[in-house]
């Protein structure tokens, strides 16, 4: 039988850094990689000749971006992978460096995702097979859709689900290293441009650029090095799948989270009522609300009271999206995986300032990548 992550030898993330998410500029890409990865590699005390394999979770930049960004550290003839997953780019970067190191083919791993946009286009517009609405039903199209079938479902308004982006923004208003980072109303929300349908511009995440890194190790790698384990983060589980054929009753994106958030859980040995903190996927506002259920934090139907409780905020029953989630922390896409790791290994070590859910001991890190792929990892303080 096919072992899980939780069965090989445990895997910590020591280090972690970011370059902020910010609108398209004139900074090199390199110059954007090379700040998250120096900000990991002094954040766990370790240095660029201890790296044993690089991991690059990129989308846009094209073919062996890692090679001339990593050069400029100095050559230690460590293997570098590059990874492209559409949004989960650097999850699967994170997953696949994890099982390199619980396995015992390496001891210390990096994982660097990093983009700007619209580099390299969408292969779905290349493969010569005529798709019937693909050009018509974008994705802000395919959300505002989703957003009016469960305002009909559950009899909610546009004004409970815009909640989520007022969450959200404020809590990326916390965070030095988000898109955005201004604290919005509900009637900022509602008055922002018109995109399609109900949504506003502010109930969409924006895609621009920038970088996140984290340096993980087995527990020989943190004695080897000297490393402070007491701020050694253990990544408990890691599930990853791809789509499948679903009842027509059933959203996609949703059941893909259901699905692999409930794998990785399970690894975990864990419910999701002991989840302290969820980093997930809402490029769209009415995403959240479907993943929480998904995930059976609260019943369907339920996430918009949750929600108005404050079950979701900074100190509430579980954080949701403490670094202000894709709507506001932005989705650069090669970095927004790994960032998610970021964000929560420095909540489970007390470090998140401002945005700090007190009494963190476990987080769920959860993406999907063109609703083709899901990831979800537990990662715990023990």
């Amino acid at each position: 039988m096919a072992k899980t992550l939780a069965q090989l030898r445990p895997v910590y993330v020591v280090g972690v850094g970011w370059h902020r998410y910010q609108e398209l500029s004139e900074t090199p890409y390199v110059q954007l990689g090379l700040t998250a990865v120096r900000q990991a590699l002094a954040d766990a005390g370790a240095k660029w000749t201890d790296i044993e394999t690089s991991y690059v979770g990129t989308a846009l930049l094209g073919m062996a971006s890692g090679r001339p960004m990593l050069s400029h550290l100095g050559s230690n003839q460590s293997s570098i992978v590059h990874i492209e997953n559409a949004s989960a780019s650097s999850s699967a970067a994170f997953r696949h460096a994890c099982i390199e190191v619980a396995s015992g083919v390496s001891d210390v791993g990096l994982v660097v995702g990093v983009d700007k946009p619209a580099r390299v286009g969408n292969a779905m517009k290349q493969t010569g097979v005529r798709q019937l609405a693909a050009e018509e039903i974008v994705p802000f199209t395919h959300f505002a859709l989703l957003t009016d079938a469960y305002m009909t479902k559950y009899g909610v308004t546009i004004e409970d689900i815009a909640r989520v982006a007022v969450k959200n923004h404020g809590n990326g208003a916390k965070n030095p290293n988000a898109h955005r980072q201004k604290a919005r109303s509900l009637e900022d929300i509602l008055k922002g441009r018109p995109v399609s349908g109900l949504l506003t511009t502010l109930q969409c995440c924006p895609v621009g650029e920038g970088a996140a890194a984290a340096v993980i190790v087995s527990e020989e790698g943190i004695k080897r090095l000297g490393l402070d384990a007491s701020r050694a983060v253990r990544v408990s589980a890691s599930a990853a799948i791809s789509e499948t054929v679903y009842p027509p009753e059933v959203g996609f994106d949703a059941e893909l989270t259901r699905r692999v958030s409930g794998m990785a859980m399970a690894q975990a040995g864990i419910k999701a009522s002991q989840l302290d903190l969820v980093e997930l996927h809402d490029a769209f506002t009415v995403e959240e609300l479907q993943y929480i259920e998904a995930m059976g934090i609260c019943r369907p139907g339920d996430a918009v009271e949750w929600l108005k409780e404050g079950a979701f905020d900074i100190g509430g029953k579980v954080a949701v999206n403490p670094s202000g989630g894709l709507l506001a922390m932005g989705h650069p896409i090669g970095p927004t995986g790994v960032g998610q790791i970021g964000e929560i290994t420095m909540q489970l070590r007390g470090e998140a300032g401002g945005r700090q859910h007190k009494g963190a001991r476990i987080g769920l890190a959860h993406m999907v990548g063109l609703g083709a792929v899901g990831y979800a990892h537990v990662l715990q303080r023990d």
